[in-house]
């Protein structure tokens, strides 16, 4: 069986890998990728996995923006260390979601859930949870947002309601709030950690380095390559550029 890995971590790569190896000695590991660019074009390609073990969180977006681009012909089992994109993996062509760290036994289910399907896939759209699963995935789907960011200014200790916030961006190592009236705050989450936490309707992951509320979008222009470049209010240094795959996205979002 040739198995393709989409994940951006080397380490998780050579982990599944061995897991993988212990699972089933038959299976070959075809190909590693880390990007959804890099998985487009691959997967344009006439390359023909037999099953796909896809992250969702890669270095250049979500791996749900490679089915908005190219045919994914082959099954799908996603890893991921977050289960709060398990009704979009559900409504694409997957048969497992498996949560990092991911352990033998459940691989070895999710192993055996193909085998038993294989037959099906003739329709690869289709989806293949039991009634059960889809309101399980409902439940888990279903959160809260945040409201409010604590922050503390020497040994002064002050919250800011989330209304107030223009957009976030990551300093190596330091994560900023930044208000509409340009303030600036150390916040104690990382980027991963407050797309997670934020109500997409409001907040979009630019970049690596920026996550941006709707009312802080200022202009926005056509760039080299068919990326954008946007102009945040308050205004900052950075050249912040949205890549080609997530242009569709953005658009989508401003468009509400």
């Amino acid at each position: 069986m040739k198995v393709l890995i989409i994940e951006d971590e080397p380490f998780a790569q050579e982990e599944l890998k061995r897991l993988l190896a212990l699972c089933d000695k038959n299976i070959t590991v075809w190909e590693c990728i880390d990007s959804v660019e890099d998985s487009i074009i691959w997967l344009e390609e006439p390359n023909e996995p037999d099953l796909i073990f896809m992250d969702i969180q890669l270095s250049d977006g979500l791996s749900f923006d490679i089915f908005k681009h190219t045919e994914v012909k082959a099954p799908v089992i996603f890893t991921t260390a977050y289960d709060e994109y398990a009704i979009q993996a559900f409504k694409v062509n997957s048969i497992d979601y498996l949560l990092k760290p991911v352990e033998e036994e459940a691989l070895k289910l999710a192993l055996k859930k193909y085998a038993t399907l294989k037959q099906k896939f003739a329709a690869p759209t289709q989806a293949f949870f039991s009634a059960e699963q889809v309101e399980q995935l409902i439940k888990l789907n279903k959160k809260e947002y945040k409201s409010r960011f604590v922050t503390q200014i020497g040994d002064r200790i002050k919250h800011i309601d989330v209304e107030l916030v223009a957009y976030f961006y990551a300093d190596d190592d330091t994560v900023y709030l930044v208000t509409t009236d340009k303030k600036k705050y150390i916040i104690n989450y990382t980027l991963d950690q407050l797309e997670r936490l934020l109500d997409p309707k409001y907040f979009f992951r630019i970049n690596r380095k920026y996550i941006a509320r709707i009312t802080a979008i200022g202009d926005v222009h056509k760039y080299f390559n068919s990326r954008l470049k946007v102009m945040l209010l308050p205004p900052v240094d950075d050249e912040i550029l949205i890549s080609r795959v997530k242009v569709p996205d953005f658009l989508d979002w401003m468009d509400g």
